[in-house]
């Protein structure tokens, strides 16, 4: 594996002569790779930590748990399951020729790339790039360049553990970036902003690449009248507050009624402070902003609605407070765009069905999110919205299940991946029907 020093398109035109040639093909060089990329993480934990921390304050608990370890179980489902998901799935056909047999065959796709965000820098490119392997791809894997130390650590650790000749990094800007996107690649998976997520596509569309957009947007929480709030409140913090919000999968927003909205606030401030300790700047837990430009966005947001806790920060160490905003308009820029960051703006309705009118008119997001006792609401909800995924009682969960399909729908993102859903993201479904010679009229 290499970092990129030669111009992008010979690069690709390396990995694709690795790819023609048949070396990733095999379940031996898969599991070679697998293997190797665990094995990087589980012996450079404590690097991996450290990089984590200089670019975003991240926690050893939390780089471990979130990020390193994250990988690793997913490394280890893919290894666990490879042999079998590689084997053709048999067919039974109709309207062939009697004796005819079909199967379906998960082939790779050829040389993949994939552009990483800086909110999770390791577990963002590595989760991919670990599903790209495992269906026999070539890769080139782009971390971002906000996140300076975290990308530094995975271009000069990469190049020791895989194949030279099938995988390469590349590190740099937007300019960097937009030579990539100039190439022809067989599979774009990108993860990051929708703005950006429109330009990755306008580029794959000059080749028809096909892309799997991993995006964001603003995903709701209601809260009904009957959810316990002293529970909510701590599910709801823990969810919106890790990595200082700054997740895809975090809860955008709040929609509850006043009554409900009054009695929320105070456990709100509860929860925190039994996470976070009285002054969050010292909690060894709670991150930082990644940039100053991304500090001065999230601080232009505070002016809306009434202040229930936070609202403070210092820019020079890029902290910003956890903080709650009650009564906010439908129409503030807090809500017209993702968060993206430590705040948590509560916008009241009267009900359910004002909630799901209010979900609706805005662009579809990654998740809804609803704490309920109510069947018939459960109900409502997912039949009513459409969003990535509609989860009940905890807040980005989802992600922890491999099991399920992880991605978006419109502005939130298209394709997913995971697991088994990796394998079907960077391959091919390929039919192979064979019909016998001596069969049916021969012409």
């Amino acid at each position: 594996m290499s970092v990129l020093t030669a111009a992008p398109d010979s690069v690709v035109t390396r990995l694709r002569t690795a790819f023609t040639s048949g070396r990733t093909r095999p379940a031996a060089w898969r599991v070679q790779q697998l293997t190797a990329l665990r094995a990087l993480l589980d012996g450079h934990r404590a690097e991996l930590a450290d990089a984590l921390h200089q670019d975003l304050g991240k926690s050893r608990t939390d780089a471990f748990a979130v990020e390193v370890d994250f990988v690793i179980r997913e490394i280890d489902g893919l290894l666990g399951h490879l042999e079998a998901w590689m084997e053709p799935q048999s067919v039974a056909v109709s309207g062939c020729p009697a004796g005819s047999t079909a199967a379906v065959h998960n082939v790779p796709l050829g040389v993949v790339l994939v552009v990483a965000p800086w909110n999770y820098p390791v577990q963002l490119a590595l989760l991919p790039l670990a599903g790209a392997l495992a269906a026999g791809n070539a890769a080139v894997v782009k971390p971002s360049e906000l996140a300076p130390a975290s990308s530094a650590l995975l271009a000069r650790l990469l190049p020791l553990h895989l194949d030279a000749e099938a995988v390469a990094v590349v590190e740099g800007g937007p300019g960097t970036a937009q030579e990539l996107l100039a190439q022809r690649f067989d599979h774009i998976f990108y993860t990051g902003s929708t703005a950006v997520g429109r330009v990755v596509m306008r580029a794959a569309a000059e080749h028809l690449t096909p892309v799997t957009l991993e995006l964001g947007g603003k995903s709701p929480v209601f809260v009904d009248r009957d959810a316990p709030l002293a529970h909510t409140a701590k599910r709801l913090v823990r969810a919106k507050f890790t990595n200082a919000g700054q997740a895809c999968v975090a809860p955008d927003y709040v929609l509850t009624d006043p009554a409900t909205a009054r009695a929320l606030e105070p456990e709100l401030v509860r929860a925190l402070h039994r996470l976070y300790g009285p002054d969050p700047s010292t909690a060894p837990g709670y991150g930082r902003i990644v940039s100053t430009r991304h500090f001065d966005r999230l601080a232009g947001l505070l002016d809306a609605g009434r202040t229930v806790t936070g609202g403070t920060g210092d820019r020079d160490s890029r902290y910003l407070a956890p903080t709650v905003l009650a009564e906010v308009p439908a129409d503030a820029p807090v809500m017209r765009e993702e968060v993206f960051g430590p705040v948590l703006p509560i916008t009241e309705v009267s009900g359910l069905d004002e909630a799901i009118g209010f979900i609706n008119a805005r662009e579809r997001p990654l998740a809804v999110y609803a704490f309920t006792g109510n069947d018939e609401t459960r109900r409502r909800l997912a039949a009513g919205t459409t969003s990535g995924a509609v989860v009940f009682g905890m807040p980005a969960v989802q992600v922890m299940a491999p099991e399920l399909p992880f991605g978006g729908v419109g502005a939130s993102g298209t394709g997913a991946y995971r697991g088994l859903h990796s394998l079907a993201a960077f391959s091919h479904r390929k039919p192979v029907l064979d019909v016998p010679f001596r069969s049916g009229p021969r012409r």
